[in-house]
């Protein structure tokens, strides 16, 4: 019992975790049901980007890249359904069509009529997915390693899919488990500082979020991507490492043979959180995309 209790890993509460993540600078919005937490920077005139983390992060994994991109466009992060401060859905439902619909009704709130959108991972399967609906609206598409893009033998799968024993998250989260999830999406795995490993992990213990993502790997099935992928008119840039371990780089080719408009950007000794591992790299490939697609200067 007292190893348990030692085990022990409760929530923390919204206000202790804004304290941590930068209070000042948050917003919210009701979307529906939801409280959005989301940060809103950069000129109000310029061309809009909303950037889109991935599964178990937090609007926080763009720190470095806001603060660049920011200086000539309108940069727009939130935590996703079920992740970060906006916490979980009061629907409980994560399936394609919510995320979608709330991603909708989130840019409408704001009064954002066109924008473009950089995704990651399970990010970057929602900023397709919303090119793919929202054809008219989004201007330009930067995908980081995009989930997705199943392979024949695995639709109707579930690419999240836990064993049942992952339950006990929802009470006990060491800390060293939360780094060893994180090391396999570095190349480098000496790059993977404390402070990051405690911002997941808070983030991870922010209220409601573990049984959140629970839910989401039970929900989440692998559909056909192509002929949603087919309606997407938006140039894109494909950004990927080169040693990724949880989407492999090879799935760049996939997404490039259907794609209208894409341009493909390799990145090595780099692995699947190329914009926290050395986020400057692929950073500058997605400012030059940027600034070209969108007509903005250097």
């Amino acid at each position: 019992m007292g190893l348990l209790y030692g085990l022990w890993a409760p929530d923390l509460t919204l206000s202790e975790l804004k304290h941590r993540y930068g209070a000042d600078s948050l917003q919210t919005v009701q979307v529906d049901g939801l409280t959005i937490h989301y940060q809103d920077t950069g000129p109000r005139d310029a061309p809009v980007l909303v950037l889109l983390h991935g599964f178990g992060s937090s609007l926080q994994t763009w720190d470095v890249w806001a603060a660049k991109l920011e200086l000539n466009y309108r940069v727009i992060r939130l935590d996703l359904p079920g992740f970060g401060l906006t916490g979980p859905s009061p629907l409980h439902d994560y399936s394609e069509a919510n995320d979608l619909a709330t991603l909708t009704h989130f840019v409408d709130k704001l009064g954002v009529s066109s924008f473009s959108v950089i995704g990651h991972s399970m990010g970057g399967k929602m900023a397709w997915g919303l090119a793919a609906a929202k054809p008219d609206r989004v201007k330009a598409l930067v995908l980081m390693a995009p989930d997705g893009f199943a392979q024949a033998k695995d639709i109707g799968t579930k690419p999240y899919a836990m064993p049942s024993i992952m339950g006990v998250i929802k009470f006990s989260l060491p800390k060293i488990l939360v780094r060893k999830s994180i090391e396999p999406a570095f190349y480098d795995a000496t790059a993977l500082s404390d402070r990051l490993v405690d911002r997941y992990y808070d983030m991870l213990r922010a209220p409601g979020v573990r049984a959140a993502i629970l839910e989401r790997a039970n929900q989440t099935i692998y559909t056909d991507p192509v002929p949603r992928l087919k309606q997407i008119t938006a140039p894109t840039l494909l950004v990927w490492g080169e040693q990724d371990q949880m989407i492999p780089s090879s799935n760049a080719q996939s997404y490039a043979a259907v794609l209208a408009n894409s341009k493909t950007v390799l990145l090595p000794k780099l692995g699947h959180l190329a914009q926290e591992e050395q986020p400057e790299i692929a950073l500058g490939h997605v400012v030059e995309f940027l600034n070209s697609t969108l007509k903005r200067p250097n």
